[in-house]
Parts: C-alpha cells; structure tokens; sequence
C-alpha cells in the first residue's frame, strides 16, 4: 500500500468512527436515515455542479446501473446499521462489524477478483480480525447470561457483511469502470433517496421530528460518512481491495476509545488493549 493510499484511509477511519458514534447517539431507524439522505443529497449539489465544470459528466449505461446497484446495498447497510445500533452496545457492533467487513471483503477479493495478497497483508489481516474478535469478547461472546453480547452479533456480522458487498461492488466501479468517486458516491446517495422516498413519505411526520430534534446528529452523518467514502473510493481506485478493507479497520481504536470513555461502556481497558492489535495489523499492511 502506497503512503497515499494509507493517508486517505486512515482519515477516513477516523471519519467513519466519528460518524457512526452520531448514528449511535440519534438511534433512530429510516425516518434518520432518510433525514440524513435529503442532507447529503442538498450537500452534494454544490460540489457537483462544481465539480463537473472541469469534469464533464459522461457515464456508460453500465456505469449507472452499477451506481444504482451501489444504492441498494448502501440502503441496506444503513437500515441494518441502525437497526444493530438500537440493540446492542456501539463498542460491540462497530467492532464486529468492522472485523466482519474486511475479512469477507478480502475473501471475496481473492475468489471474485484474482488478487494475490502477500503473506505480511494476510497476517497483518488476521491480527486485525482476531483483535477485533477479543475486543468484541471473545469466546464469551457464546456464553449463556450475556445478552447484550448476543444482542450485537447478528447486527455486527449483518453489517459486516453490507460492508464486503458494497466494498467489493465498489472496487470494480471506481477501478474497473473508472467511474469517478464524487459522481459515483453523489449518484448513490440520489438512488438511496429514491428508494427510501415511499416508506419514508408514509412516516413523514417522524422525518420532521428527526430532522428538528436530532438535526446536529444528522448533519453530522451527513457530512462525515460521504466524505470519508470518498476517501475510500479514491484509494480504491488506484489499490486493491485486500489491503484498503482491512486499513480502514483502524477506526476501531476510535471505536474503543468512545465506547469506554464517551459511553462508558463495559470492558473499556480491554477493548483498548485489544485496539493496539489492531494499530500492528495496520502497519503490517502498510509494510506489505
């Protein structure tokens, strides 16, 4: 991984955890969600007409369509996120999905893509799930009596598994079809929007509490989560999908900390100790 590609991921973690901490603290369900849509939506229309000026908009059939696939998993991802948030504790969910996402990501890169990931990536990959996996409570996690363990596992390897289907999907069209991060993260917020719009229209009145109640929260997931993904996409585009899913996996350190300082959380050292894992894992993908 070049320095570039590990600058824009690892800004992007610390974006990502920050984001997620706000979706958290709203614990809201599709009336945020769709609130958060119409934001990022209203955001993305300056940066667009700008952007296109020197970039002229000219997308294949095939690319909008992937774009549009693109939306689909992304409303999903972010209808099962909330969904986890409301059940489990933040320093549980965010960390098993985080560690579910790019071990499947990069399975899936190996099956689906062809790529070779040396062994220092492989290692460092696995540091980084197995530290995940003791911070989330290791072998506890299948111990009777530890319901808000079990509360977060299901949601955390649904999320999980959102993350590697997105990441892969967009892998190919940001590398292969070449279709640029901005148009590509923009279109995808449009089609999310679209498909929200009918649920959403039926609870509109809850749309509007969210959006004067929880607004600072919503701005917050609004503008953090899509410029993060940028990042990501950008770094996707020029790297191969097993070394950025697993770099990203640092905004797990930022995970712990609020979870243990901010939330207050239980097993707040271990998650800790368990976060320095992940910081090796990180320089062994940058090493490799």
């Amino acid at each position: 991984m070049t320095p570039l590609a590990l600058s824009l991921v690892l800004t992007a973690a610390v974006l990502h955890a920050t984001w997620n901490y706000c979706a958290k603290r709203a614990g809201g369900g599709l009336p945020f969600v769709y609130a958060v849509g119409l934001i990022i939506v209203a955001l993305y229309v300056p940066v667009v007409l700008v952007y296109q000026r020197s970039n002229p908009l000219d997308l294949s059939w095939t690319a909008v369509i992937w774009i549009l696939g693109s939306g689909v998993l992304k409303t999903t991802y972010a209808l099962v996120l909330q969904r986890g948030y409301r059940r489990g504790d933040f320093s549980l969910v965010y960390p098993m999905a985080r560690g579910t996402g790019p071990l499947l990501a990069t399975l899936a890169a190996v099956v689906l893509l062809g790529e070779r990931p040396g062994l220092v990536v492989i290692g460092g990959g696995l540091l980084i799930i197995g530290s995940v996996f003791w911070m989330s409570g290791g072998p506890r996690l299948w111990q009777g009596g530890r319901t808000h363990l079990h509360a977060s596992i299901g949601p955390g390897v649904a999320i999980g598994a959102c993350i590697a289907a997105y990441t892969i999907w967009d892998r190919h069209g940001v590398a292969r079809l070449a279709i640029p991060p901005i148009y590509y993260d923009a279109g995808t917020a449009c089609t999310q929007l679209a498909l929200l719009t009918p649920f959403a229209w039926r609870r509109r009145t809850e749309v509007r509490a969210v959006l004067r109640g929880q607004r600072r929260y919503a701005v917050g997931v609004a503008t953090l989560s899509p410029l993060a993904y940028v990042l990501v996409l950008t770094a996707l585009s020029f790297t191969a999908v097993s070394y950025v899913a697993p770099a990203r996996e640092i905004s797990i350190i930022i995970g712990a900390y609020i979870g243990a300082r901010v939330l207050r959380e239980e097993d707040g050292r271990r998650r800790m100790l368990a976060a320095v894992g992940v910081c090796l894992g990180v320089i062994a993908l940058a090493l490799g």
